[in-house]
């Protein structure tokens, strides 16, 4: 034991998890450990087997992780957003030996990750099966197991990172496989919730100073109202009519309740500020359920990818 806080994240090593907790936390200040799913990240953290966790949340091309955000309003209802971070993501085609993109047939990766080099595997994979991995290192890793094997296992590649391949011995077939150079994804800090006497004690994560100045909150939020015209429209305009940014809304649908609806939304500010507090104040007398999830300060600029 390195005496360490503990921070939880989506292994194993060499994932971009990894390289956001270690992008955004002070250097040396923290003890990473690796874990197999989003969800067994987040259930280390409430069981109070690390101090922290570091999950995705959103990505650029591919939207919401919706596991995250299901958990979060969910079954994890007691740990909180306490910070956010961005990091630029570029996914590179890997095997365990050098192959020509013809002889590849099976790729694997996490399922977030084929929405996100759509155009690559199209023109150049058409032809091959893509098999979802728990993340993407743990693709790498299956995939540079190969070498030296016999038979179909020589024809796999994975869409990961380079640093994946760096650490378990995999060939870089082609780098820079996403759709677009702007991919970046959006990662919070979790802590269980400052009622808990140790999070209390443990005070904020370790994080390097930001480069943005501007506090979010995220909230979720549903009710009956919403089977009724213009309730969402009554809801946000609490937010509007005191000047509030709304940076982001969506919808999920409620577990076990098809065509029922929750709403997640960030907002600019805090609840310490009068504004905000109404607002929210003013959305709970609309609905059911109305969830505070965190309140941090907003991630500065992207984090490059660890080439």
């Amino acid at each position: 034991m390195s005496g360490k806080p503990r921070v939880g994240y989506l292994g194993p090593e060499g994932t971009f998890s990894e390289e956001a907790l270690l992008a955004s936390a002070v250097a040396d200040a923290v003890e990473p450990v690796p874990l197999g799913t989003i969800y067994d990240t987040v259930m280390a953290l409430r069981r109070k087997d690390v101090d922290w966790a570091v999950v995705p949340i959103e990505n650029s091309l591919e939207g919401s992780i919706s596991v995250t955000l299901d958990l979060l309003a969910g079954e994890a209802s007691d740990v909180e957003i306490v910070g956010e971070a961005l990091l630029s993501v570029r996914h590179s085609l890997i095997a365990a030996q050098a192959l020509a993109l013809e002889e590849i047939d099976t790729v694997l990766t996490h399922p977030q990750v084929p929405g996100q080099c759509t155009l690559f595997l199209r023109s150049e994979l058409a032809h091959a099966q893509i098999v979802p991995a728990s993340s993407t290192a743990e693709a790498v890793r299956t995939v540079a197991g190969d070498r030296g094997s016999p038979g179909a296992g020589r024809r796999r590649a994975a869409l990961g990172t380079l640093l994946a391949a760096e650490i378990y011995g995999g060939t870089v077939l082609r780098e820079g496989v996403q759709d677009r150079d702007d991919n970046e994804t959006r990662f919070v800090w979790l802590a269980r919730a400052q009622n808990d006497e140790h999070s209390s004690e443990l005070g904020a994560p370790p994080l390097r100073a930001s480069t943005a100045e501007e506090w979010k909150t995220s909230i979720v939020f549903w009710g009956p109202g919403a089977d009724h015209p213009g309730w969402l429209v009554r809801c946000l305009d609490e937010f509007a009519r005191r000047d509030i940014n709304l940076t982001k809304i969506e919808s999920r649908p409620r577990p076990g309740r098809l065509g029922s609806y929750m709403f997640f939304a960030d907002l600019g500010g805090r609840p310490s500020e009068t504004g905000v507090a109404d607002a929210v104040a003013g959305v709970r007398a609309l609905c059911e359920q109305v969830r505070v999830l965190g309140s941090y300060r907003a991630g500065g600029d992207p984090q490059p990818h660890a080439d």
